[in-house]
């Protein structure tokens, strides 16, 4: 038995309350390793009432086997240590290790425990989060509403970007999209920032409280929101809280009066005067534009929560995305919580993390974060072919792994972003391998979105080349993706198994990944072949509905024989 493997921590991913009833809990052996592990629990006051139940496997990684149970304190505490097994070895792992017996005298030191359910400990993500289909938006290249308070440089729409070209999208080029929006299923809208900044990606706010005058005005904002509204489509703003732009008033005030200025403590600034090549400031990366805003301050710190607060209740915004969120310090993200769920309590956190981001994701910070390493995967797996079909299964299931349950039902998950280069162009341009992709994205676990254009065939390089402005003559469309993305999110938004049903490999076949999705009422079957090589297989069902074509299945003494070919998907919803 390989001990050094073993892991498990309690109040953590390996041991958190899923919701008011239930707790669940996770082990980590060696792959391969252990033949059984029990989990042996109960109330720590009234011990003798101890029960037992076999973990289940539910998925390994390229080192790792994870074992899962779930339960139900009566008196909502629970202790608890672990029976591991392999062969005729049998070990005891607690709080204090592994050992072949535990002192019974002792025991009340020795087992893991969640002392107490408390919700206000929990990780409660908004419901709505789980249905929604989302479109990120890059409002400067999106659509150009209204001219008149267009950029005097504004370039042909038609030109290829460079990094500081404006275009003219505003947010009545958003408005006049809604249909559109409507149209291909999205019910949910990320826009990055769109706060008065002198650049086209707005990223150097100058006014917190004030809508970029080349986007409109709060007016014409609220009229967005308000439209979005009735037609059923959340709107989540960008939040740039990490750091400011140059010209925001404060940082102008600090270069004017120094070490005099009111706000020289809402900087980081290591010496006078200030400096620009290199910054004698911290700043974001190493953009002297962009000065680190001191969150531990308290007056920027409550500034900022009352910049939150105000979008939410002057706009009625449903939530933040939180941009360079893992620069600022914790202490803030717990207070910007707890004033944005106050002023809405279903509105939606999302930070932008781009490696492990557990610290954050305990229940008292953010509800979810945007799901790069699935992005790194699905590239690394259907675009590049660099890994295989176990290797792409065991990544997913680490990541799955690496997070609460009710944070995986909402993770963001994307395929390409302002910040990345275009799917498709990262696939050579191979149409077949972002329908997979999107296909995957589509039926797994998460919340979904979609960069602009992705769905009718956009391509593009790094930034700026990834932010070109959208494509809107459909003559230039490709008619077959977008037709096929409509159906997948018609497909996920109409079956509650791709929203909230629980997830499993599925284990049988030979180049195909499978899995399926399910819920009490329906189960669907999901299977993709990302290679050359047509096959059949054999599934264990007699009837099933293709989710996309409609068509009926039927075979025959509980088997049925699908025809998989090259590069292709099959979404089955099993008729029960």
């Amino acid at each position: 038995m390989n001990l050094h493997a073993l892991y498990h921590r309690s109040q953590s991913n390996y041991c958190y309350c899923y919701d008011e009833e239930k707790v669940h809990i996770r082990l980590r052996s060696a792959k391969n390793d252990l033949d059984q592990v029990i989990l042996i629990y109960g109330d720590k006051y009234d011990w003798e009432k101890k029960q037992k139940i076999i973990m289940e496997l539910i998925g390994s990684d390229g080192l790792f086997d994870y074992f899962a149970a779930i339960v139900k304190p009566d008196k909502k505490r629970l202790a608890y240590f672990f029976e591991v097994v392999k062969g005729k070895e049998k070990l005891y792992y607690t709080e204090w290790g592994i050992s072949k017996e535990i002192d019974r005298k002792e025991l009340h030191m020795h087992y893991f425990q969640y002392p107490y359910m408390h919700r206000t400990d929990m990780q409660v993500v908004p419901q709505w989060a789980k249905d929604a289909v989302f479109y990120q938006i890059f409002p400067e290249r999106f659509n150009n509403g209204d001219p008149s308070i267009s950029p005097a440089n504004t370039r042909d729409w038609c030109e290829k970007p460079e990094a500081a070209n404006f275009f003219g999208g505003d947010l009545k080029g958003i408005m006049s999209k809604i249909s559109y929006l409507e149209q291909l299923g999205i019910n949910a809208v990320y826009l990055t920032p769109i706060f008065e900044a002198p650049t086209n990606h707005k990223y150097d706010t100058t006014d917190y409280y004030k809508i970029d005058p080349h986007f409109g005005d709060l007016k014409v904002f609220k009229e967005l929101v308000s439209k979005c509204h009735e037609k059923g489509i959340k709107v989540v703003l960008d939040a740039v809280f990490n750091h400011s732009g140059f010209f925001f008033a404060p940082f102008q005030d600090v270069i004017k009066n120094g070490e005099e200025s009111p706000y020289y403590e809402w900087f980081n600034i290591h010496k006078w005067p200030l400096k620009m090549d290199p910054p004698s400031y911290d700043t974001f990366a190493f953009s002297p534009y962009m000065p680190k805003l001191n969150t531990q301050n308290p007056e920027v710190k409550n500034y900022l929560l009352c910049v939150a607060r105000y979008w939410i209740k002057e706009a009625d915004i449903d939530g933040w995305r939180l941009d360079v969120c893992d620069e600022v310090d914790h202490e803030f993200w717990r207070s910007f919580k707890k004033t944005v769920k106050e002023a809405k309590p279903d509105a939606f956190i999302i930070g932008e993390m781009w490696l492990n981001s557990l610290p954050w994701l305990l229940g008292d910070q953010f509800d979810t974060v945007m799901n790069y390493p699935l992005t790194r995967n699905c590239l690394q797996y259907f675009a590049y072919n660099q890994i295989s079909d176990k290797q792409f299964k065991e990544s997913i299931t680490k990541i799955q792994m690496n997070h609460m349950q009710q944070v995986n039902e909402v993770m963001f998950n994307l395929l390409d972003s302002h910040d990345t280069p275009r799917f498709l162009t990262l696939a050579g341009g191979n149409r077949s391998k972002l329908k997979l992709a999107a296909a995957f994205q589509m039926t797994y676990i998460g919340t979904p979105c979609i960069y602009y254009g992705t769905e009718v065939g956009m391509e593009g390089l790094q930034d700026p080349d990834c932010r070109r402005p959208m494509e809107w003559n459909e003559e230039n469309w490709d008619l077959d993706l977008y037709s096929y993305y409509k159906g997948l999110i018609h497909l996920r938004r109409n079956h509650e198994a791709l929203r909230e049903g629980s997830f499993r490999w599925i284990d049988t076949y030979d180049g195909i990944i499978g899995y399926i999705r399910e819920t009490e009422k329906e189960r669907i079957l999901v299977f993709i072949n990302n290679h050359e090589k047509g096959q059949e297989i054999d599934i264990g069902c007699n009837t099933v509905i293709n989710a996309l074509s409609g068509d009926l299945l039927q075979g025959c003494e509980g088997k049925l024989s699908i025809k998989m070919d090259k590069y292709s998907v099959q979404i089955l919803i099993v008729k029960q």
